[in-house]
């Protein structure tokens, strides 16, 4: 039984508000990055503790860091987190895709990677040698 997965923008602090993730990957699937968007996050609150140095998406694992973290303002006021997770690997992508699982589990979210796609075109490759 694992510990699930969380995404904290303070070290042991869990962020509760769930981002939208958006997916994108080079044509060889080697290298990408996932865009997450968090409307409204606790880390953004009043009483939040700090400047944001980063997120921590942390699980059985371990942790994976993003720096890329900007505020989105409305009004003069910081209203969203917009994050952006760059891996260079085919590894650093499945260890990526593990945690989402894990945090998605965790959440109680339907994951839809865009896995059958990937699975057709490997597929054809098949056929074509």
């Amino acid at each position: 039984m694992g510990m699930g997965a969380a995404i904290q923008f303070f070290r042991g602090v869990d962020e509760p508000v769930v981002p939208d993730i958006r997916l994108t990957r080079s044509r060889d699937g080697r290298t990408g990055q996932a865009m997450f968007v968090f409307e409204e996050p606790e880390a953004l609150a009043p009483e939040a503790l700090g400047d944001i140095a980063g997120m921590f998406m942390v699980d059985e694992e371990g942790e994976l860091v993003s720096r890329e973290v900007k505020a989105r303002f409305v009004n003069g006021k910081a209203s969203a987190l917009e994050v952006t997770y760059t891996w260079k690997t085919t590894a650093d992508f499945e260890r990526f895709m593990r945690f989402a699982q894990r945090y998605a589990d965790s959440n109680e979210l339907g994951f839809a990677g865009s896995q059958p796609q990937a699975e057709a075109e490997t597929e054809a490759e098949a056929e074509d040698n």
